[in-house]
């Protein structure tokens, strides 16, 4: 196997970029089959308990009452996730039509908010004040209404949101699948549509990140490194786009590292373009002959392993520096990041 770029000189690099390509995606290990669950996981067991509270109050989902509908997710709040659930709504969504349906101001952050706080405190009772208690009602209310009455008809060219197996006739609907189950080719033809854990995957996305972050960080902090590492959207004088870390520190900026995991090609090519822009503004502002700073990418996912020309683009950015969470042991090692450790090899 040929060596890793970050082992080589940046002449040998240019002379065959391939084969440091090749050294590259043969480190690079995808997990996209496993999440991280985050604060605020919902269990199943959890979710069946909100189910069958829902089923029951309102008698295997014959009527679908507000007000008891309300009774019901007020003492059990996991109810709310299950009627969201139902729906097929994002929060937000579930907002806009409540205010659109009600004329409540049920704002997308009150949504946002709302759902949060029962995924995280599921057992206990919402606090219903009188703000709370008409905006949570509006929320209801518009459920309520969508659930219990067939869907519109919409244009051939359309499709809509509630044209799915337990909604798509209202009441008639719910009450099927609820005593019956659903046909399994149905709700795998919904999870097709759908992506399954689609919204967890979105929710959790940042924590993924943050597994390589928190690597790097890890190897910073045991080698006596003085780094900062920045927060999302802050702005840093001399960068367009901020950078993830910068060794020592933004006002003396000698080290740039990018990290990322992805398991998109569409995200990993942003990133590329990132690096060789941070590359670029590194060699206009060069001296004697030396870029004005290093740039490390740290990457992982099987997203950078799709396209050979963004990775052989990235090599040559970092002039080699292009490091896995396989090779992250060997980060030090073979960067300017050693002149910082504390050691001072």
């Amino acid at each position: 196997m040929p060596a890793y770029p970050f082992e080589v000189a940046f002449d040998e690099i240019l002379q065959d970029p391939d084969s440091y390509v090749d050294a590259v995606f043969s480190c690079l290990e995808s997990e996209f089959l496993t999440m991280p669950k985050g604060i605020g996981f919902v269990d199943y067991p959890l979710f069946e308990r909100g189910y069958e509270a829902l089923k029951a109050a309102t008698s295997g989902f014959s009527e679908l009452s507000p007000d008891r509908v309300f009774e019901i997710v007020v003492n059990e709040p996991i109810a709310l996730i299950v009627l969201r659930s139902m729906l097929g709504f994002t929060p937000p969504e579930w907002g806009y039509l409540a205010a659109q349906h009600t004329r409540v101001d049920v704002s997308q952050g009150f949504a946002r908010a709302l759902d949060r706080r029962v995924r995280l405190s599921p057992s206990h009772p919402i606090k219903v004040t009188d703000c709370t208690k008409e905006r949570l009602r509006a929320l209801i209310e518009t459920a309520c209404h969508l659930l219990s009455n067939n869907v519109p008809k919409v244009n051939g060219n359309q499709l809509h949101r509630l044209n799915k197996a337990d909604t798509k006739n209202g009441l008639e609907s719910l009450r099927h699948l609820s005593r019956m189950g659903a046909p399994y080719a149905m709700l795998l033809y919904e999870r097709f549509l759908g992506r399954p854990f689609a919204g967890h995957r979105d929710s959790v996305s940042d924590l993924v990140g943050d597994s390589l972050e928190s690597a790097i960080e890890d190897v910073l902090s045991k080698a006596g490194i003085s780094y900062r590492k920045t927060k999302r959207a802050e702005k840093i004088e001399g960068f367009d786009q901020t950078p993830d870390f910068i060794v020592p520190s933004e006002f003396n900026p000698q080290i740039i590292i990018e990290a990322k995991i992805t398991e998109d090609d569409g995200t990993a090519r942003d990133k590329v373009t990132r690096i060789q822009h941070l590359g670029e503004l590194s060699m206009a502002g060069q001296k004697n002959g030396n870029p004005k700073y290093e740039v490390i990418a740290c990457i992982g996912g099987r997203g950078f392993g799709v396209r050979r020309e963004d990775m052989k683009k990235m090599i040559i950015a970092t002039r080699g520096k292009v490091f896995t969470l396989k090779t992250l042991g060997q980060l030090i090692e073979y960067t300017n990041l050693r002149q910082f450790s504390g050691s001072g090899k």
